[in-house]
């Protein structure tokens, strides 16, 4: 069943899509992770703690434009502060599948 929210608590939750600039292995996150820098344009370069290091290599993140909560308290994750979910829906393996727009976007557009 779908819990239903008003559409005031949609309205919270700043989704922007941002591009990967930087990736790095995170050997301390409990589960395989990347750490990743996300340039957000006017809002800046926001860092975020992945889970999505089986589908993803570095290589295949780098440059790729990513849909993110940006208004999110930041998290601290081992040594590392996580300042935006990317967001993913699991496949039928378990793994995370980025979200992302079917067209190039202009960093820090906002989902609406």
């Amino acid at each position: 069943m779908v819990k239903e929210i008003l559409f005031e608590d949609f309205l919270k939750v700043d989704i922007r899509v941002g591009t990967i600039i930087e990736v790095n292995d995170f050997p301390k996150a409990r589960k395989p992770a990347y750490q990743l820098h996300i340039d957000f344009g006017d809002l800046g370069i926001k860092k975020s703690s992945a889970q999505i290091t089986d589908l993803y290599t570095k290589e295949d993140l780098l440059n790729r434009q990513v849909t993110s909560i940006v208004n999110f308290k930041p998290r601290q994750i081992a040594n590392f502060s996580s300042e935006c979910l990317v967001l993913g829906i699991y496949n039928e393996e378990g793994n995370v599948v980025l979200l992302q727009a079917s067209k190039q976007i202009k960093n820090g557009e906002q989902v609406k």
